[in-house]
């Protein structure tokens, strides 16, 4: 019930005020969820837009929900992504002209994994020896990230005779391939959109976080930790220890975001191509009860939202990016802030309904 039947009994009641707010502003809301359901899904470019957007949120979302199982709130999904594209693009830059792609992507998929993993790793040893909390460290780490990587576009980075802050253009092995071009390999028409194959990369990602935290003896640990640190002590659990690696492991999965759009995507480093992902990831994360399956679910819907509300301002005049915002805000309020609301009378049903009967 908590899993999987509240989070849907949540979004249906998110869709229904969405609907009435968008009635009383003027709208058909038959006609708005209809366009956005067919924005997102109703064709193989809308699809493809949709995972592309989706594969980003499954990172982010994951490196809130690994760090939340250990008990720790991570809000810096945006400088670790930041980080992770940085770590992709350097390792591009030094290389790209030297490796060929089966080499060369791997290579900077490890370097993002690394560069997050880093900056998710220090303010978890800020926490655990230093009592400093995640919440305002990793806040603080998103700043740093950010500036850090404006500065050396700037004076560093930036492509000789370019007025953009942006680095030059990576060399062909350093490009993710699309997924249309796998398709049309396998002799499969399919058009051309920003879905590359990091969307394997965030699949994989989702499974072995999966694995991990409910498969191995470091994930009870982890878990034990969350639930109890003074508790897993007497348990002959190190709380330190798991602290930080639970925050490397979240920023490693929130530097894959650079993967995505750096390598399969622009081709090149520069500013903002995180674009508040990495905030986003915290209400997948919520949405999909901190667990891998219910995050690749909450992060196909975000991505049918950014998807469908695109192209929702292109098909009802007088419809803006101002109302598909509203539709994600109310999502996240329902099955985020007041995901518990719905709770006590879905109770009262389940035990009318026999379901609190004692199994003999």
């Amino acid at each position: 019930m908590d899993v999987a039947l509240l989070p849907a009994v949540n979004l249906a009641i998110a869709l229904l005020v969405a609907g009435g707010v968008t009635l009383l502003v003027g709208f058909d809301p038959l006609q708005v969820l209809t366009l956005l359901a067919k924005g997102a899904f109703g064709s193989p470019a809308g699809i493809s837009y949709t995972l592309y957007y989706a594969t980003t949120f499954v990172f982010t979302g994951l490196a809130v929900a690994i760090a939340f199982h250990g008990g720790l709130f991570n809000i810096g999904g945006e400088g670790q992504a930041i980080m992770g594209g940085l770590g992709a693009g350097l390792a591009a830059l030094a290389l790209s002209a030297h490796l060929p792609a089966w080499a060369m992507l791997p290579l900077m998929v490890l370097a993002a994994a690394a560069f997050g993993g880093v900056w998710g790793a220090v303010p978890g040893a800020l926490q655990a020896w230093r009592g400093s909390h995640t919440v305002i460290t990793t806040i603080m780490f998103n700043f740093i990230a950010s500036a850090l990587l404006s500065y050396l576009l700037v004076n560093t980075l930036k492509e000789a005779g370019n007025m953009t802050p942006e680095s030059r253009a990576f060399d062909p092995s350093a490009k993710m391939p699309g997924v249309h071009e796998l398709l049309g390999w396998l002799g499969i028409e399919w058009p051309r959109t920003p879905l590359n194959l990091t969307v394997f990369i965030a699949a994989g990602a989702a499974w072995l976080t999966w694995l991990l935290l409910w498969k191995s003896r470091g994930g009870y640990a982890l878990r034990a930790v969350g639930f109890s640190p003074e508790a897993s002590v007497y348990a002959g659990i190190q709380p330190r220890r798991l602290v930080v690696l639970s925050m490397a492991a979240a920023g490693a999965m929130g530097g894959l975001v650079g993967v995505n759009e750096i390598a399969g995507v622009h081709g090149r480093l520069l500013p903002d191509f995180v674009a508040g992902a990495g905030f986003a990831g915290i209400a997948v994360s919520l949405i999909g009860r901190n667990h891998p399956g219910g995050i690749v679910l909450a992060s196909l819907l975000f991505g049918a939202l950014y998807q469908g509300g695109s192209e929702l301002a292109f098909e009802i005049n007088g419809f803006s990016r101002d109302m598909v915002f509203m539709l994600q805000g109310l999502i996240v309020l329902f099955a985020g802030a007041m995901a518990y609301v719905a709770a006590p009378a879905l109770f009262r049903l389940y035990k009318a309904f026999g379901g609190g009967r004692a199994r003999g």
